[in-house]
């Protein structure tokens, strides 16, 4: 099975590397660039979930949280639909709550309940990729909160697991182009639901599997474990494709996002709009050369 395996690794290899979800990512604040696998045939890989811990943590204090997954799979899934191919460049992840009220103080701008604090939330942008649209693609998936700031000192998008969100909001044509069947969450500025059946039917799928539509990809989905158990081609090369998250072992989950959701949204904080002067990086700064190869990245559907 190894000789075989290694001597037709190009019938094998692209089966694994489609049963994984890896994140591309630049801290534009420490500097450091990594390519981290946080998902393998379902399952949430609990090493990378360490690595992206640590990497996301508060560069202030050095201090990393256990960051919600379900925030990678929503960024891993935007990522995919703008068609990213240059790192996600991460102005703000992780915040401590001394570190928040720090930013509190010299700021209205910043939540005091934020979803930073919680482990639920990244500031980014993608070099390449208009900001309107990585709004419009973060909406789209109504998962949590989305934050439009193109006018910031470091223009980004803020993206969080909380309530189904969006600030500031759009008008009602605007958000009609996104939502034309009017089956949303989201509120334009007059208020008012785009239709009422439609925010009806994504409020009762949201109660179900904490998105609409729901499809599985990132509720209740367990943690793989990285010990025993697999194969040496498991461990090459994924295993077990066809196997459902349910239907496998794995190891004890610690992380709360993947505990049982509340039957009704609550209410997460939406910040006021941050002024030029609070920009934690600056988006013109040169994106470093990647130290890994980017085949894999491309988007599943090619863009509009």
């Amino acid at each position: 099975m190894i000789s075989v395996s290694l001597i037709m690794p190009q019938a094998v290899v692209p089966a694994a590397a489609a049963s994984e979800r890896a994140i591309y990512l630049y801290y534009t604040h420490t500097k450091e660039t990594a390519r981290i696998v946080f998902k393998r045939n379902g399952q949430f890989v609990q090493s990378g979930l360490n690595e992206l811990n640590y990497f996301l943590r508060d560069w202030r204090r050095n201090e990393p949280t256990k960051m919600d997954p379900r925030l990678f799979d929503l960024v891993w899934e935007v990522y995919q639909e703008v068609g990213g191919s240059q790192p996600i460049n991460v102005v703000s992840a992780y915040r401590s709550p001394a570190t928040n009220e720090m930013l509190r103080a010299k700021s209205s701008g910043v939540a005091e309940n934020s979803q930073h604090t919680k482990g639920n939330a990244m500031d980014f942008f993608i070099p390449g990729v208009p900001l309107s649209r990585l709004r419009a693609a973060a909406m789209k998936k109504q998962v949590g909160g989305v934050g439009y700031y193109p006018t910031s000192g470091s223009p980004f998008v803020h993206l969080d697991t909380g309530s189904v969100r969006a600030w500031p909001r759009m008008t009602r044509a605007q958000l009609k182009d996104i939502f034309p069947d009017g089956k949303t969450m989201h509120v334009p500025t007059d208020g008012k639901p785009l239709s009422q059946q439609g925010y009806q039917v994504a409020l009762a799928e949201w109660k179900k599997c904490h998105a609409y539509p729901c499809n599985g990809s990132s509720s209740g989905t367990q943690v793989a474990s990285s010990g025993s158990g697999r194969t040496l081609v498991d461990m090459l090369f994924g295993g077990n494709d066809d196997k459902p998250a349910s239907a496998t072992k794995a190891a004890p989950v610690q992380v709360a996002s993947v505990a049982p959701q509340p039957s009704t949204p609550k209410a997460a904080p939406i910040p006021a709009m941050r002024p030029a002067s609070l920009a934690l990086a600056s988006a013109e700064a040169p994106t470093p050369a990647l130290p890994f190869s980017t085949d894999g990245s491309a988007p599943l559907m090619p863009p509009n």
